[in-house]
């Protein structure tokens, strides 16, 4: 769903690395007794002519997945003098066995007068501490610095580094004020994307009452495949000229477009305006935004665009309960154009604070065309067909929810008020899963949203019928599963491919993925027409494309971490 140049990367750590050099770890410690070490950068293990490494005997430590631990221990097990001298044991895992997540640290400490490599010089009443954190090769490893006194602790963020060199402030005002100009920007083009049900209800029971429910379905399908296809070209520009300038064109198209709104009178009028204008627009503004968060945050990243992504959500609630209000008291047009006032505001205030700050990259070919050939790796070809399930049954409650209710004998009001009831859910999806995810694997987040999603729809939509409490107690839950969709769907593509080639396989996989949200909407549109005005169908075949869906994501996962390590995080 989300943009090209948004990677989950994996940091290295802010340590004097000094490949196939000698570090000494205690340096300028009077008598110290810690131990050389040889850092290399490449893969392996924990190499040791010894199982245990002494203070002061020498070994090898080379990254890799699982080889090995390093244990925060005295020379030879003993208690040790943390101001005076540094002593660490490194051992080697029993064989099979992973290292345990929070423990898995090498600690060296000093006070003021025996300071370690990276340490600075402190006041006499605080100390040091470096934690470099040994875990999976596919997880985030950093440095943390904490600065204590006598009366407690305080843990400040670092910065991040990737493979490239490239730094990360992993905060700041800068960072921050990024996340709340992308948040700002989410409200104004994903806030229209998610509140696409009270416009199809509207226009079936007013302009377009005399077409049928496939055909108005059209019009939103159009509008969804241009905003998703628009993204294979609008990532190679970001890279080469940064977000601005991409950002105002979209808020531009969004806001005339939804002024333009106000004149539409017949189908074609309302085709042109949602699928060539404000589509492309949303693209245009959700895709940098998104992207620029990814300039300043690696460890944090899915948090920070959970946030961002949130503010799409919130928009979903305040779009329709703002229409709901207007409709009756001062008509289409003018309600229309009071959402492009407020999409104006909240644009503006995007365009300003969004901004990049990794080095430029000039666009090429290579990085922008689709390449087929991927689609022979097995995982890239199951995760792409996830994420076509995944869109393929997302959209369909968003948009007929209202038009359900309402054909259920819930008041027009409230059918437009249980939209926004969804998109809450959604806001706070988007939001809570951000957080999971960097603690258990983006996949595994994934895989549980997913089961989430299509039990509500057969659970709680299913047999929801006229029951007005349970339609709404549906919406709530199922905004909330689906809510992360959209903010981890990116996440996963860029777990299985290096940086550079990250625009390669998003556009490759969005070729494919374009035409399930192209579809989606007008098949479920059709389903209701062939079941005589019925939503059994329609509800079963969301059910069934989250089932699809879910497999798919389980059999990457399994690819990617073998068949009997299922719980892996990852």
């Amino acid at each position: 769903m989300f943009p090209y140049g948004y990677k989950e990367e994996e940091p290295q750590d802010l340590f004097d690395h000094r490949s196939d050099t000698e570090q000494v770890i205690g340096d300028q410690v009077p008598n110290s007794t810690a131990s050389r070490w040889n850092i290399a950068q490449s893969g392996g293990h924990l190499e040791s002519d010894d199982k245990h490494l002494r203070t002061g005997s020498r070994g090898t430590l080379v990254e890799e997945d699982g080889q090995g631990i390093i244990e925060k221990e005295g020379a030879d097990g003993r208690d040790f003098d943390k101001k005076s001298s540094t002593h660490i044991t490194v051992s080697e895992l029993p064989e099979g066995q992973t290292p345990a997540r929070r423990s898995d640290e090498h600690i060296y400490e000093s006070g003021p007068s025996t300071p370690c490599v990276g340490a600075q010089h402190l006041d006499d009443d605080e100390k040091f501490t470096n934690i470099l954190r040994v875990t999976s090769r596919r997880s985030v490893r950093s440095v943390a610095t904490t600065r204590s006194n006598r009366s407690g602790a305080t843990v400040k963020p670092v910065q991040s580094i990737d493979k490239e060199g490239n730094v990360y402030p992993e905060g700041g005002r800068e960072a921050y004020s990024v996340v709340i100009g992308a948040f700002m920007a989410m409200f104004g083009s994903l806030g229209l994307v998610n509140s696409t049900g009270i416009f199809q209800s509207y226009l079936l029971q007013h302009q377009l009452s005399d077409q049928s429910e496939s055909k108005v379905g059209w019009i939103f399908g159009m509008f969804a495949f241009f905003m998703f296809f628009s993204s294979l070209q609008i990532g190679p520009i970001f890279d080469a000229k940064g977000p601005r300038e991409l950002m105002l064109l979209g808020t531009a198209l969004i806001v005339g477009g939804t002024l333009a709104l106000g004149w539409c009178t017949k189908y074609a009028h309302f085709m042109v305006v949602f699928a060539f204008m404000i589509g492309p627009g949303n693209s245009l503004v959700f895709n940098p935004a998104v992207a620029s968060i990814s300039h300043y945050f690696l460890r944090n990243r899915a948090r920070a665009t959970g946030i961002a992504t949130s503010g799409g959500g919130i928009g979903g609630v305040v779009f329709p309960l703002m229409l709901q209000s207007l409709f009756p008291k001062i008509g289409w047009a003018w309600s229309t154009r009071a959402v492009a006032l407020l999409c104006l505001v909240t644009l503006a205030i995007g365009c300003l604070l969004v901004k990049s700050r990794l080095p430029k990259k000039k666009a090429t070919k290579e990085n922008i065309l689709p390449d087929f050939r991927i689609f022979k790796q097995p995982i890239f070809t199951t995760v792409t067909m996830g994420i076509f399930f995944l869109e393929w049954g997302m959209f369909i409650p968003v948009t007929y929810i209202s038009s359900y209710a309402f054909s259920h004998g819930v008041s027009e009001k409230l059918s437009y008020q249980i939209l926004a009831l969804l998109n809450v859910g959604s806001a706070l999806g988007r939001f809570i899963p951000g957080f999971i995810a960097d603690s258990i694997g983006r996949f595994n987040t994934m895989i549980i949203t997913a089961v989430l999603c299509f039990l509500t729809n057969f659970v709680l939509w299913f047999p929801a019928a006229s029951h007005t409490a349970l339609i709404i107690v549906f919406a709530i839950a199922f905004g909330f599963a689906s809510g992360s969709n959209m903010s981890l769907v990116a996440v996963c593509i860029g777990q299985i491919c290096k940086t550079e080639n990250y625009g390669r396989y998003y556009a490759t996989s969005y070729c494919l993925v374009s035409f399930a949200v192209l579809t989606g909407v007008p098949i479920g549109g059709q389903i209701i027409s062939r079941c005589n005005g019925s939503y059994w169908g329609l509800i079963l075949f969301t059910g069934l494309s989250y089932v699809a869906a879910t497999v798919c994501f389980v059999v990457a996962k399994c690819l990617h971490c073998g068949f009997d390590r299922p719980w892996v995080k990852w």
